[in-house]
């Protein structure tokens, strides 16, 4: 037993260069071929008696197209995976980013992403509520990488959702009357109840507006932004697709998520007018029907009427 242990161990230092080497040394005589059968038997061997310790590594996240087919819920691998925790060079860090930092690497300042999770989540319900409350969200991304993906959170949103992927017009909000004509701002809602920024450094003119509108915002803020423009930071990298893909997803899910709450809140109320609607047309009725039974059973005689 131990003769062959050795002879094993023999075997498995010298298996892996002596099977690479089989394609150019060919099995040319029975000994070789001898050979070759005892090295493949004793590698079994010791696999076979060693595979009981070994481990298996997995992965937890895998690709996926995020801009079509989003996660509800987001991840750190996810995250990580994106590249949501590169931020710019760190002699570029805004002072005010600094609790959210998680140190510097090659002169970069990474995002800690302990952080951008629990606050993305907070996000996610901001927006689940709103959209509960029939409230409008605005997603705004004017780069062209974005433009697809802030039409897509729009789109899940179905009526309560818009996006801007072009330019913002300094005065949509401020300047409402003039932009859009009295008729319109009367008869519609120009003034949305929430807007998300995917890159809120070139949209200061639209933060500005929803601070002088009371509008609460929502934004992706890089190491070079300060977390103080908007009312609901996520800190991430706000140069990376993939990242905006998986925060307009999870943001747009919870969107949608309000909606169906709003949706099965209404149906339950509408079933419960229904319902005692229904109960009170019961009611007057069976109060006719014991109204016509106690006339019919009236036992007081009845007074012919005379002709004078």
């Amino acid at each position: 037993m131990l003769r062959v242990a050795r002879s094993s161990l023999k075997y498995s230092r010298n298996c892996p260069r002596y099977l690479s080497s089989q394609p150019q040394y060919p099995l040319e005589s029975e000994h070789d071929w001898t050979a070759f059968q005892e090295t493949r038997a004793s590698f079994k061997t010791l696999m076979d008696g060693l595979s009981q310790y070994g481990s298996e590594q997995t992965s937890k996240w895998s690709l996926r197209d995020e801009l079509r087919i989003p996660a509800k819920d987001a991840t750190l691998s996810a995250l990580l995976a994106s590249g949501a925790h590169f931020g710019h060079a760190s002699s570029r860090m805004d002072p005010n980013f600094m609790p959210y930092a998680y140190g510097t690497r090659a002169g970069i300042t990474l995002i800690d992403l302990d952080h951008t999770l629990p606050l993305l989540r907070r996000a996610a319900k901001v927006v689940r509520a709103i959209a509960a409350n029939d409230g409008q969200i605005l997603f705004i991304g004017t780069r062209p990488d974005l433009r697809p993906i802030v039409q897509k959170a729009a789109q899940r949103l179905g009526s309560q959702g818009y996006h801007v992927g072009d330019r913002w017009l300094p005065g949509s909000l401020t300047n409402k009357w003039q932009m859009f004509g009295q008729e319109t701002v009367r008869s519609k809602r120009i003034i949305p109840d929430l807007v998300v920024l995917l890159n809120p450094l070139s949209n200061m003119n639209a933060i500005q507006e929803c601070a002088l509108t009371n509008v609460p915002t929502i934004g992706v803020i890089d190491t070079n932004v300060d977390p103080r423009i908007v009312m609901y930071p996520i800190p991430a990298n706000d140069e990376s697709p993939r990242t905006a893909e998986i925060i307009a997803g999870v943001l747009s899910i919870a969107g949608r998520e309000g909606i169906a709450i709003r949706n099965a809140e209404m149906e339950r109320m509408r079933t419960s007018v229904q319902s005692a609607w229904e109960d009170v047309l019961s009611m007057e009725k069976q109060a006719e029907a014991e109204a016509e039974s106690k006339e019919s059973h009236d036992p007081r005689p009845q007074v012919s009427s005379f002709d004078y």
